[in-house]
């Protein structure tokens, strides 16, 4: 799981096992952060983290599912702009370690993962 800035620079990263969905370590990943927007998929638009977000004073920005009862708002504009999330991931994943998950365990895996986040800090620093 990662968070990014508005500019699509890794902010925080959390790594979990494959299975667990996504919208269960959403609130943990967000927490914390003072941000304007939560921007994020379908998959994070639970009601849980739309109230965490909307009390945290953040604009939610998530598309609402199909089969929501409840449809509300919100802006395609910056919608659009969730393309800088799907770019840090393949910023990531030019590493081959990290995109094939060569680490034995959770711990290296991270430590891979966080270093390869330092340099992509360190190529925009330049």
């Amino acid at each position: 799981h990662l968070v990014v800035d508005a500019n699509g620079m890794p902010v925080r990263v959390h790594v979990t096992e494959g299975i667990r969905a996504d919208c269960q370590e959403a609130i943990h990943l967000i927490g914390g952060i003072a941000a304007e927007t939560l921007l994020t998929d379908r998959g994070h638009g639970t009601n849980p983290i739309i109230s965490y977000a909307a009390g945290a004073g953040m604009n939610v920005v998530i598309p609402i599912k199909r089969d929501r009862r409840q449809q509300r708002k919100y802006g395609r504009y910056l919608y659009r702009l969730r393309h800088l999330l799907g770019n840090a991931f393949l910023h990531l994943k030019y590493w081959r370690g990290i995109a094939t998950r060569h680490a034995k365990n959770t711990a290296s895996f991270l430590a891979a993962v966080q270093i390869r986040c330092i340099a992509i800090w360190c190529a925009v620093s330049a």
